[in-house]
């Protein structure tokens, strides 16, 4: 049985917390691959002005993931086009020799049986893997967690790692990008002036 773990979101840009993340939970839960997944098109939110491409935003996950065995780039939602829903990804990527580990944040946790388009079945077709974003989150996480497990027979593990708190819009609004990007990534947004960048930190 392949244990794969999906990490989905805007990647505008990846960071080092997706990286952390997705390390941690690979270690935590054994994980043979963790897929990135950089949505096409959100449908709860807009990219904000100034954003990466898609080209661009797949290509500094590439960047991000090339040199780790672990993981790697997936356009599977790219591929798709329209909106992009987490539960269409689940059931592309099942299958009888795969079990399934949807890595994600605090706030998706939080907002996921408000938001999310069909919360059940995505549970039936995954483990929901939550990392704390912030310090002071954990709380959190394991009350919601036993919220959904009783609503929708979830199986949800709560990763009990010390968050790297980094987020994409503040890589956006000027962040050191040498402290908050690998140094790939970092490299592709000064040559491309993503994000307003020209030759700054």
């Amino acid at each position: 049985m392949i244990r794969l773990g999906l990490m989905g979101g805007t990647f505008n840009p990846p960071h080092n917390g997706h990286l952390h993340a997705a390390a941690c939970a690979r270690e935590d839960l054994r994980l043979d691959k963790v897929l990135f997944i950089p949505t096409n098109l959100p449908p709860h939110k807009q990219l904000p002005e100034g954003s990466a491409t898609t080209a661009q935003r797949c290509e500094m996950v590439r960047l991000l993931t090339e040199n780790l065995p672990w993981a790697e780039l997936s356009a599977i939602e790219i591929e798709r086009g329209g909106a992009s829903y987490t539960v269409d990804t689940l059931r592309q990527l099942a299958a009888p020799d795969r079990q399934l580990f949807l890595i994600i944040g605090t706030d998706m946790l939080l907002s996921f049986d408000k938001v999310w388009r069909e919360p059940e079945s995505i549970c039936r077709l995954c483990t929901l893997v939550a990392y704390a974003r912030g310090i002071g989150e954990q709380r959190l996480l394991e009350e919601k967690k036993r919220v959904l497990e009783q609503e929708f027979e979830a199986d949800i593990r709560v990763m009990a790692r010390a968050p790297v708190p980094v987020s994409s819009t503040g890589v956006r609004g000027g962040g050191d990008l040498d402290r908050l990007v690998p140094p790939a990534v970092a490299a592709y947004i000064r040559k491309h002036q993503l994000y307003d960048r020209k030759n700054g930190k």
